[in-house]
């Protein structure tokens, strides 16, 4: 055996697993069962999420943008008669299968591959009979791209499957969490306070965006915090009207609307909390606008409640704009699902919005987490009030991610 062989496949790394296996079994039950409901037999996965909650997986480089020849063909395979996956790998990441997974089977691209292993996939998978009825795969992934996808679909048709798109299997059981999942959470928030308490220590006149970015991330990192799945927006001035904005080298005046945006991240898990500063005392009718918005949260939590409907919470929530006049001034009200993720994206599948019909039918049962956010526009253009706080739902209780930093403005003297 080559020394570098020797390497990957004999040493042994300190393992740093996210979940016990007992966890990780009864997610691989949940997915068989969502799979044999959606007439799945075979279920490819590509995206680093539901690489991660099958088998706890996780890399730094997932060959998203990467030369052509380096495809991102690695995966897990999951059959409604197994109770085991398959773990589809390239050699070059063999220790962080040891050092970050459950995997009982995994199996190595050949040497020969040079990382694209769609054959040897598709030869396993059919000498294993998994590809004899319906496979799905993760066609809304962002990885593999359209090229490799369509690849992978042809291989497994040549040997006798019929493909599906499966994506939202692995979305669909993840929108309600474990206890388990519900812990890492808790933390995740507790992160989340961090990072914004200390923007809130550094924001002043004179500073760079940056700075306070690189001050929320360094005070997020020194309490556990993971890198977060989005780069967290600083955004000061009237660069604050646009909440997806890019934190710069700007330096921040007296008298700028400041909108932080941040992620508290505990074992890939997300919890997001914004808020909105005035470095000096802002307009009277500034201050009013952001009061009115955020009392809101008022209303929010007088409506909390595990299996509380979506559509009651949209319409007080539409309700409490309307009532303010403020509703045309809006940027965007709603929330989304929290949880697993990778770069670059936070924003979970679960979605709710007061004026969409998507999910209103639905609850926030126990064992779900969400954002509520608010994006309210201030007089004159002078920038956007910008506040989310993220919500658990527990079977006896709703908890909020960030209660103890204002909801208001908050005036940075």
């Amino acid at each position: 055996m080559d020394y570098r062989d020797e390497v990957y496949f004999n040493a042994q790394p300190d393992r740093e697993v996210a979940f016990s296996e007992e966890e990780y079994a009864q997610r691989l039950t949940c997915i068989r069962k969502a799979m044999a409901k959606a007439g799945i037999d075979c279920l490819f996965l590509s995206s680093p999420e539901s690489m991660y909650y099958v088998s706890g997986y996780r890399c730094m480089w997932y060959h998203t943008e990467s030369p052509l020849e380096w495809t991102a063909t690695n995966g897990i395979a999951v059959h409604i008669d197994h109770d085991k996956y398959i773990h589809f790998e390239t050699e070059r990441e063999a220790v962080l299968t040891r050092t970050f997974t459950v995997d009982t089977d995994t199996r190595y691209f050949p040497k020969s591959s040079y990382r694209d292993g769609i054959g040897f996939v598709a030869d396993e998978l059919s000498a294993e009979g998994w590809l004899k009825g319906t496979v799905g795969l993760e066609m809304s992934a962002m990885r593999p791209n359209r090229a490799v996808s369509d690849r992978f679909q042809v291989a497994f048709e040549s040997a006798g499957a019929k493909v599906v798109d499966g994506s939202l299997i692995l979305r669909d059981v993840r929108w309600v969490k474990s206890p388990a999942e519900m812990e890492v959470l808790k933390e995740s928030a507790r992160l989340a306070s961090v990072g914004m308490k200390r923007a809130m220590e550094v924001l002043r006149p004179g500073v760079m965006e940056l700075e306070v970015q690189g001050e929320i991330t360094l005070a997020i990192a020194k309490e556990g915090g993971e890198q977060q799945a989005q780069i967290m927006p600083v955004l000061s001035g009237k660069k604050s009207l646009a909440t997806h904005g890019y934190t710069t080298r700007r330096k921040m005046q007296a008298g700028d609307i400041v909108c932080i945006d941040v992620c508290g991240v505990h074992n890939r898990y997300h919890m997001n909390a914004a808020r909105t500063f005035s470095l000096g005392e802002p307009a009277d009718d500034v201050k009013d606008v952001c009061h009115r918005a955020s009392n809101v949260m008022d209303i929010v939590k007088d409506c909390l409640r595990p299996n509380l409907p979506i559509r009651e919470f949209n319409e007080k929530v539409k309700a409490h704009y309307d009532k303010e006049d403020l509703w045309d001034s809006r940027g965007w009200i709603g929330g989304y699902e929290m949880g697993i993720s990778f770069p670059s994206d936070w924003v979970g599948n679960f979605v709710y919005d007061p004026l969409s019909e998507k999910n209103a039918d639905c609850v926030f049962e126990p064992g779900t987490a969400v954002n509520h956010e608010i994006q309210v526009f201030m007089p004159r253009h002078t920038g956007q009030f910008f506040m989310i706080e993220s919500l658990l739902f527990e079977e006896d209780k709703v908890s909020f991610a960030t209660p103890d930093i204002s909801y208001d403005l908050i005036v940075i003297e």
